[in-house]
């Protein structure tokens, strides 16, 4: 139980961008320039760069000593001097996990910056703000102020920035569960910070790399980049990044169920954390510990592990840490065989996780209804307008010569007639867009209930019924009992498992995972190969031209279930012996095409589109909504091909 309910304590790392690499002096030889430095730039910067010396050991002073040099800024009108500050002081709201600070602060630099400094500076701190953004996990604010950011740095030359960008995509991609894309930015923003010799940046990129092929299960090239930031991070003194690194070396531990490993990852980050005084992180170091005392089964030590944790993130506000406690604590009781208990904190980890969910749905709605409400104002007023001029002609008519009385007559008649088809031809366009928004939201619906409850059968059912056998296991080596009970026992532990494995299947048919983590080529190929291991029918796949084309996830799942519904077809219909799919992209023609052929009995197509079967009628409603278009071949004992064509 505890492997199912695990969500990963990872560590990304990603701070507002600099704006300039400074060279670090020790903190001695800056205090004795600062003594004797004239109220100038100059002084400004060695207040900055003292207080990124303390950044990393005390945040205290490293505020104290941005304050000092925003003052001397804004004493002598230093402008870039005011923009430095708010970058450094982004950071420290950024490592105390006040997210929501972080955004005013970096909405407040980019106006600023709008006012005072070049496009180079309203580009970085444009990508500041798509940071803050990332770190409230507003992944659509996020991506609209990062491609302006980029989009103004390109636009003007500015390629100094370009390393940092590529990295905040690793971090956005991560944040999407893209995690292929992450790694592919993170390894070219390896490639340039390597060239530049940036350590600082280098490092926390190197740990983001690390996370992103956890993710993957690439452990060995997870571990190489993590050991290679935890090098740069000792060497520069950067406890951030080896609490992280740490942190994500725990994860890997429990993952793999080196339970001995983990533990001392743990105290490393612990440790670190109490010294920097890193709440956030070490939030997520007791809920690490939590899980290691869980295996080792000291529930006393767990629980007390688990009421740190929940101490540190209410205070620091990090609600998706908290649904992870919450799991924790489930598995805990359930561990103590307190079952009241533990199904009440899944309940918890259940409304909160609805919580969360419906959060992002009205904030989407509120989204979807702002954007479309300009436009319908718009179209308003100049509906408006247009009414208003043809009145305007029509009283110009009127008040003519009574000799025109005919011929305005007619021409009115004329204009009545007009606007009636251009109405009907209105309505019919509606009516049209109508059906494809019905069938796109009983689409997306559809998927929708079978994420949910393929989420319910594997969190909610498979939890309670692994949290049986893990009882259960436990009673057996408490209980006395004669051959025949303890054969039987074993058997029911046995059809609990069967119960358990059927549960996941049908909860990966509703929903794949690997659809969602690695596209619709992949799902389909791993769907196929599937059916063909069965042995119910031989079946292959082949694809061509699939990896130069991206589909959203809408336009994927749509294409699965037609795919999934047409090959379940042929297994219950068609008596085939062997079945093929086939997707085609042409580039050239940006045509996708979708083919499924069988060498089964066959049948009479024209009596297909008399068909009211729903299965049919589904394959029908998917195709319109990609706007595709449908061909189906086939006679009595000459097998069956369809052939779906949708542009891109």
């Amino acid at each position: 139980m505890i492997k199912r309910i695990f969500i990963p304590f990872a560590c990304l790392l990603f701070f507002s961008l600099c704006a300039k690499a400074q060279a670090l002096l020790n903190k001695d030889s800056l205090l004795k320039k600062i003594d004797t430095a004239k109220d100038d730039s100059t002084k400004v910067n060695l207040y900055y760069k003292l207080a990124e010396q303390y950044f990393k050991q005390d945040l205290a002073l490293s505020e104290k000593y941005g304050l000092l040099g925003l003052a001397l800024s804004k004493k002598i009108k230093y402008h870039q001097g005011v923009l430095d500050y708010y970058t450094n002081y982004s950071n420290i709201l950024n490592i105390k996990g006040d997210f929501d600070s972080t955004l005013v602060i970096d909405m407040e630099a980019l106006n600023y910056a709008k006012h005072y400094a070049d496009s180079a500076e309203i580009g970085r701190t444009m990508l500041n703000v798509g940071v803050a953004y990332l770190h409230l996990q507003d992944q659509e604010n996020a991506l609209s102020y990062i491609e302006e950011a980029k989009d103004i740095l390109n636009r003007n030359g500015v390629y100094e920035f370009e390393a940092h960008t590529l990295n905040l995509l690793q971090y956005l991609y991560h944040s999407m569960h893209q995690y292929r894309k992450g790694v592919n930015a993170g390894l070219e923003a390896v490639s340039i910070f390597e060239k530049s010799q940036d350590k600082t940046h280098l490092q926390q990129t190197y740990n983001n790399l690390g996370l992103n092929y956890i993710q993957l299960l690439k452990y060995d090239s997870a571990k190489y980049f993590l050991n290679k930031a935890g090098i740069l991070a000792s060497e520069l003194n950067d406890n951030q990044v080896l609490i992280t690194t740490n942190l994500n070396y725990a994860l890997i531990a429990l993952k793999q169920y080196k339970v001995d490993s983990l533990k001392v990852y743990l105290d490393k980050a612990m440790n670190l954390s109490r010294t920097y005084n890193a709440g956030e992180y070490k939030g997520l170091a007791y809920y690490g510990e939590a899980y290691y005392y869980l295996f080792k089964k000291d529930y006393t030590k767990a629980k007390l592990m688990v009421d740190s944790a929940i101490l540190l993130v209410d205070k620091y506000n990090m609600r998706d840490v908290k649904q992870k406690i919450y799991a924790v604590q489930s598995a805990l009781y359930y561990a103590m065989r307190d079952s009241k208990m533990g199904y009440y904190y899944f309940d918890q980890y259940e409304l909160l996780n609805d919580s969360v969910r419906n959060e992002s749905i009205i904030k989407n709605t509120i989204s979807i209804e702002k954007k479309y409400e300009t436009p319908k104002k718009e179209a308003q007023i100049r509906l408006q307008q247009s009414q208003l001029k043809q009145k305007s002609l029509l009283n110009y008519f009127l008040i003519g010569s009574a000799i025109a009385l005919l011929a305005i007559l007619g021409l009115s008649f004329r204009n009545y007639r007009s606007r009636q088809k251009l109405q009907q031809a209105r309505i019919d366009e509606l009516e049209t867009e109508k059906q494809l928004t019905a069938t796109e939201a009983v689409l997306k619906g559809e998927e929708q209930e079978r994420t949910r409850l393929a989420k319910d059968l594997h969190d909610g059912l498979g939890g309670m019924l692994s949290g049986i056998k893990y009882s259960l296991s436990n009673m057996k080596g408490n209980l006395i009992m004669t051959p025949d009970n303890a054969q039987a026992f074993e058997r029911s532990i046995d059809m609990l498992d069967s119960s358990i494995k059927e549960m996941r299947r049908v909860a990966h048919n509703m929903m794949p995972e690997i659809l969602v983590r690695y596209g619709l080529d992949t799902a389909l190929k791993d769907f196929c190969n599937e059916i063909d291991r069965s042995g119910v029918i031989r079946t292959s796949y082949q694809s061509i031209g699939m990896d130069k084309v991206e589909l959203e996830q809408t336009a994927s799942v749509t294409i699965y279930r037609i795919v999934q519904e047409l090959v379940n077809n042929v297994i219950k219909h068609a008596r085939a012996k062997t079945a093929l799919v086939q997707l085609h992209y042409s580039g050239q023609e940006k045509l996708l095409a979708v083919t499924v052929e069988d060498d089964g009995k066959g049948f009479d197509a024209v009596m297909l589109e008399r068909s009211d079967g729903i299965g049919w009628s589904n394959i029908r409603n998917r195709v319109e909504f990609l706007k595709g278009k449908i061909d189906i071949k086939s006679a009595p004992g000459k097998g069956t091909s369809v052939l779906i064509e949708i542009g891109m």
